[in-house]
């Protein structure tokens, strides 16, 4: 529900066919989550250096329970074997939603005590 703060809103379905999120409205939705960055338009990321392999491997692990618990899955790359990059969009749709910032956000209540690459 717009106006709804982000955290306390929760992903819906959202069919094919369904129009991407405006670059104005994205944007604006992009200011309630600091750290996130746009990406073409069509993708929001945020970039985690861990402490280690293991401390990388287990923020993956928190990511995907709240993950499932909103059916809304992001893309998870592990390069260097302790940076993380969450990239999420609206796969049915090829684009943003509303969906990926409301994950965003829940992904930010986890995400308190790993420092952001850069």
């Amino acid at each position: 529900m717009p106006g709804q703060p982000l955290i306390e809103r929760h992903c819906a379905p959202v069919a094919k066919g369904t129009p991407v999120l405006r670059r104005e409205t994205a944007q604006a939705l992009l200011k309630e989550i600091p750290g996130w960055e746009m990406v073409d338009g069509k993708a929001i990321r945020r970039l985690f250096r861990c402490k280690d392999f293991k401390d990388a491997v287990s923020l993956i692990n928190r990511v995907c329970t709240v993950a499932e618990s909103n059916d809304h899955h992001p893309d998870l790359h592990l390069t260097g074997y302790r940076n993380l990059t969450i990239e999420i969009s609206t796969h049915s749709i090829g684009g943003l939603s509303d969906n990926d910032f409301v994950l965003a956000a829940k992904l930010d209540r986890i995400l308190t005590h790993t420092p952001p690459i850069g």
